[in-house]
C-alpha cells in the first residue's frame, strides 16, 4: 500500500511544468493499471503496511477515486487551455487523491478521521480557485461548517473509545459493541452530513453548482461515498443500538428521498437537478446500512459505487453544454439534439443509468437496497415505489426538456462534440455497465 502512496508523492514535481498536464493523467492511468493487479483476498484485509491495508470495501472505493481523478483531468481541459494556474490545479488534484487514498486504506480510526477531514480542503480550494460565481465563497462556506460542525462530535467519540479500549484498529471493532446512545450519536452524526441526509443536504446543491467540473465530479464521484463507507466502517460496533434507533433514519431518508426527487422536477438549473438526484439516491444508501443486513450493505456498496460514475458522467455532460451555450439553465438548453445527435446518445446511455435501467450497476444496486428495505418492513415500499417512479421521471425530464423542444435562437455558431469529450463519457459509462458482468466481486466481502 505504501508503494502506491509513494508513487502519488513523487508525481509532484511533475505537476509544475506545463507540457506535463498529459503526463499527470497518463501516469494516473498506470496507477490505476498497477493498483487493479494487486492480488486481493475479498474475505480479510490484506496488503497490510505500517498503518495500511484493504479489503475489498476499501479496494472498491480507492479504484473509483483514481479513475475518477484521472477523468476529472481530462473534463478540465479548458483550464490547460486558458492557462488558468494549471499547475496548481494538478497539484490539488493530487494531493486530494492522496488524502482520499489514505482515507479509505487507513486501518486506524483516527487516522481515517484526519484524512477523512482534510480531503475537505483540496475539494474548497477546488471551488473557491477555480468557481464560476462570487458565490462560490458562500458554497465554500457551507460545505466548511456543516462537515466540521458535526465532525467535532465524532473526534470526541473516537478518543473517548481509545480511552476505553486502548484500540483504535478497524479491525479490531468487531469484537466490541458499545451501546451508548451519545457514543452512537457522536460516531454517525458526520457520517449523515457527509452522505448527505435530508435536512443537512443544503451544503451539496449549493456546493455542486458554484463547484467547477472538476470539484463537481469529485464531490458527486467520491466525497458522498465518505459517508456511506464511515458508517459500514462504525456500524459494527453499535450494532445492538443501532437496532433500536435505526427506524429514525430509514424514515428521515425515505420520505426525504421522495420529497427531494419531487424537488427535482422544481429545478431549472442542470447541475442543481443532478445535485439533488444525488441526494435522493444517497437516501436509499443510508437506508440500505440501517437495515443492518447483507443485503443492505451489499446493494449500498454497489449503488456507491455505481451512482460515483453515473453522477460524475452526468456533471460532465451539463459542462459539455456550459462551455458551449455558457448557461445551465434548462430554459436555454433546448433542441440539443439538432446541435450534437451523437451526444445526445451519452445523454440517454447516462441518464437511463441514472434511473436504474439495465444493465447499470445502479439497477444492481437498486434491486438490493430495495430488498433489504421491504425485509426491514413492508410499509418501506410505497416510499421505494415513489423514488424508483421519480427517479425515472426526473431523468426523463432532464433528458426531453434539453435534448427536444426549440433550439435557442441567440445559438448562432457553435461546435460539435470533441473526441476527448465522447471517450470521456465513454469512460464514465462502461465500467459502469460493464462490472455488472463480474457482480460477484460486489457481493461476496463479508
Amino acid at each position: 500500500m505504501m508503494k502506491f502512496l509513494m508513487f502519488l508523492l513523487f508525481m509532484m514535481p511533475l505537476c509544475f511544468h506545463k507540457k506535463n498536464y498529459w503526463m499527470v493523467q497518463m501516469m494516473l492511468f498506470f496507477l490505476m493499471i498497477m493498483f487493479m493487479n494487486i492480488s486481493l483476498n475479498i474475505y480479510n484485509f490484506t496488503n497490510l503496511s505500517y498503518m495500511m491495508g484493504l479489503d475489498l470495501l476499501s479496494f472498491g472505493m480507492i479504484l473509483l477515486s483514481i479513475w475518477i481523478c484521472v477523468l476529472m483531468i481530462m473534463a478540465s481541459e479548458n483550464l490547460y487551455k486558458n492557462n488558468l494556474y494549471i499547475s496548481y490545479f494538478l497539484m490539488n488534484i493530487l494531493l486530494l487523491l492522496i488524502m482520499l487514498y489514505l482515507t479509505f486504506s487507513m486501518m486506524n480510526l483516527f487516522l481515517f478521521y484526519l484524512f477523512f477531514e482534510g480531503s475537505l480542503i483540496p475539494t474548497l480550494m477546488l471551488i473557491i480557485g477555480w468557481g464560476y460565481q462570487p458565490e462560490r465563497m458562500q458554497a465554500g462556506m457551507y460545505l466548511l461548517f456543516y462537515t466540521l460542525f458535526m465532525s467535532l462530535p465524532l473526534l470526541m467519540g473516537i478518543f473517548y473509545m481509545n480511552n476505553n479500549i486502548n484500540s483504535l484498529m478497524i479491525y479490531m471493532m468487531k469484537f466490541y459493541d458499545f451501546n451508548y446512545f451519545l457514543m452512537y450519536l457522536t460516531m454517525i452524526l458526520a457520517f449523515l452530513v457527509k452522505m448527505p441526509m435530508y435536512f443537512v443536504h443544503l451544503w451539496l446543491p449549493k456546493a455542486h453548482v458554484e463547484a467547477p467540473i472538476s470539484g463537481s465530479m469529485i464531490l458527486a464521484g467520491v466525497m458522498l461515498k465518505l459517508g456511506g463507507y464511515g458508517m459500514m466502517r462504525v456500524m459494527i460496533m453499535l450494532q445492538k443500538i443501532n437496532m433500536k434507533f435505526n427506524y429514525i433514519w430509514i424514515i428521515i431518508s425515505l420520505i426525504g428521498g421522495v420529497y427531494i426527487s419531487m424537488k427535482c422536477f422544481c429545478q431549472f438549473d442542470i447541475k442543481s437537478l443532478i445535485a439533488y438526484s444525488s441526494v435522493a439516491h444517497m437516501s436509499l444508501v443510508i437506508g440500505g446500512i440501517m437495515t443492518m443486513n447483507y443485503w443492505g450493505f451489499m446493494g449500498s456498496y454497489i449503488l456507491m459505487i455505481g451512482h460515483g460514475l453515473c453522477s460524475s458522467g452526468m456533471f460532465c455532460l451539463s459542462n459539455i453544454n456550459y462551455e458551449r451555450i455558457n448557461s445551465r439553465s434548462l430554459f436555454l438548453n433546448k433542441g440539443m439534439m439538432n446541435f450534437m445527435p451523437s451526444m445526445s446518445l451519452w445523454w440517454f446511455l447516462l441518464s437511463s443509468s441514472n434511473m436504474a435501467a439495465p444493465p447499470s450497476m445502479n439497477l444492481m444496486g437498486e434491486m438490493s437496497l430495495i430488498i433489504s428495505l421491504v425485509s426491514w418492513s413492508k410499509f418501506s415500499m410505497l416510499m421505494l415505489m415513489l423514488i424508483s417512479f421519480l427517479s425515472a421521471g426526473y431523468s426523463l425530464y432532464l433528458y426531453s426538456y434539453t435534448q427536444h423542444g426549440k433550439m435557442n435562437i441567440s445559438t448562432l455558431s457553435f461546435y460539435g462534440g470533441v473526441s476527448r469529450e465522447y471517450l470521456m463519457l465513454f469512460l464514465h459509462w462502461m465500467p459502469l455497465n460493464l462490472l455488472v458482468v463480474k457482480i460477484e466481486y460486489f457481493m461476496l466481502w463479508f
